[in-house]
C-alpha cells in the first residue's frame, strides 16, 4: 500500500518546531502523527534512550494509558450490537462474582457514573484523599513487577465507600474498566484479548497494538519512558519500559502505535466498527465539571478554542503520555507519544507539563491556522 505523504510546508516546519520545543520544555521524546486531506504527516523529536543520540521512530510502539478505555468500550458496545450485553442491564448480570449494586447499569461502567471506587485512590475536592494500590513514589516503583489480578483490583475497590450513589454523579474510575473487561470475558467465555483480536484487531488490521496482560516488555522498536521521583531528599530515576502493567489493567494497560491509534480511531468515529445509533450513544457525552470537556462511553468530547467539536481520549503513566483525536467524522485525526525524560518534576508538576503540551499539539493541528 502507497501512503500519501503531503509535501513539506511551512505548516510541516511548524510541526516539527513545536514537538522539539516540546521536548526541550522537560520530555525525553515525542512522535506525532497527523492524518488530514493533505495527507499523512509524521515526525519526531528528542531522544528513544536517554544517553544516547537516535531520535524515537515513527512507528515505534509505546504504552497507550487510558486510551484502552477507548477499545474496551467499543468491545463492549460491539457485544451489545451482537446482542449479548444489555447496555442497562445491571452490571451485577454479568458479573455474579462480586456483590455489585444493582443499581449500576454496564453504561455507568463505561461512562464513570457507577461510583464505585477508583482502585489506585480518590482525591476528593476537600483534600481528602483515600489511598488504593501502590501509584507513585517509592512504593509503586518497588511494585513495579508484582502481578496483580483483575478480580483482586475490584475487590479492593469495592472494599471502599462508594463516592457517590450509582447515576448521580461523574468520576474517573479505573475500576469501571476493570469491571468492563471482567464482564466480557465473562459473557464470552474468552480473553479480552482474544475479543479484541476479533472485533477490531483482525477487521482493521492493526499489527502493532497489545493487550499485554502480565507481560513487562514492550516488542520492539519502542522508545523508553523514565520516572523521576523523590525518595525523601533523593531525586531517583527509573526506566519504566519494563514493567508489570497488571496494576493498571484494562484501566490503562495497552501497547499500541500513532498508525494503530489513527486507524482505530478514524475507523470508530466514519461508523466502520459500531451500528450509527450504538455510536451516537458513545458519544453522547454526561458532563464533567473539567473546562471545555464531557465525557460519552469512553470518550471525551472536547471543544476547542474556535468551538469545534473532537473526540478523544488521552492516557498516561508514569514515563508515558498518548495522545488519539480525530474530528466527528474521522476525517482528520492526530496521535502521539510522549515519553518522560530525566526531569526532575513532581506528579502535579508533570501533569501541567502534560496538558500544556496537549493543548499546544491541538491548538496546532486543529485550530483555525492549521
Amino acid at each position: 500500500m502507497t501512503i500519501e505523504t503531503a509535501p513539506a510546508t511551512t505548516t510541516d516546519a511548524r510541526r516539527q518546531q513545536l514537538i522539539q520545543e516540546i521536548v526541550d520544555s522537560g520530555y525525553a521524546g515525542v512522535q506525532l502523527r497527523v492524518d488530514d486531506e493533505r495527507g499523512e504527516w509524521v515526525g519526531s523529536a528528542g531522544v528513544s534512550k536517554l544517553g544516547e543520540s537516535a531520535a524515537p521512530s515513527t512507528d515505534g510502539l509505546f504504552r497507550i494509558g487510558s486510551n484502552t478505555k477507548t477499545f474496551v468500550a467499543t468491545v463492549v458496545l460491539q457485544l451489545v450490537a451482537e446482542g449479548t450485553i444489555g447496555l442497562d442491564n445491571p452490571a451485577a448480570d454479568y458479573l455474579p462474582q462480586f456483590d455489585l449494586d444493582r443499581r449500576i447499569t454496564v453504561r455507568m461502567l463505561l461512562q464513570h457514573t457507577s461510583g464505585v471506587f477508583n482502585f489506585t485512590g480518590e482525591y476528593y475536592p476537600d483534600g481528602t484523599i483515600v489511598p488504593g494500590i501502590p501509584w507513585q513514589g517509592q512504593e509503586w516503583v518497588d511494585n513495579l513487577f508484582h502481578s496483580y489480578q483483575p478480580e483482586d483490583l475490584v475487590r479492593l475497590a469495592l472494599s471502599k465507600p462508594a463516592r457517590f450513589e450509582p447515576g448521580t454523579d461523574w468520576s474517573y474510575s479505573n475500576t469501571n474498566y476493570v469491571l468492563a473487561r471482567l464482564l466480557i470475558e465473562n459473557v464470552t467465555g474468552r480473553s479480552l484479548a482474544a475479543e479484541m483480536q476479533r472485533l477490531i484487531f483482525d477487521p482493521l488490521g492493526l499489527t502493532g497494538t497489545v493487550v499485554p496482560d502480565f507481560q513487562t516488555e514492550i516488542p520492539e522498536p519502542h522508545a523508553h519512558g523514565y520516572y523521576p521521583y523523590q525518595d525523601g531528599d533523593e531525586w531517583k530515576i527509573v526506566d519504566t519500559s519494563s514493567m508489570n502493567p497488571s496494576w493498571i489493567s484494562a484501566g490503562g494497560d495497552m501497547i499500541s502505535t500513532t498508525r494503530d491509534l489513527q486507524t482505530f480511531i478514524s475507523a470508530l468515529m466514519s461508523g466502520k466498527l459500531l451500528p450509527a445509533s450504538l455510536l451516537a450513544e458513545m458519544r453522547t457525552p454526561h458532563a464533567t465539571g473539567l473546562p471545555k470537556n464531557e465525557y460519552g462511553l469512553g470518550l471525551f468530547i472536547e471543544e476547542t478554542d474556535g468551538g469545534d467539536i473532537l473526540y478523544t481520549h488521552n492516557g498516561g503513566f508514569f514515563g508515558w503520555a498518548a495522545l488519539m483525536y480525530s474530528t466527528p467524522d474521522g476525517s482528520k485525526t492526530m496521535t502521539a507519544s510522549l515519553t518522560a525524560g530525566d526531569a526532575q518534576l513532581d506528579f502535579v508538576a508533570m501533569s501541567a507539563l502534560f496538558q500544556q503540551a496537549k493543548q499546544r499539539l491541538v491548538n496546532e493541528v486543529f485550530g483555525d491556522h492549521a
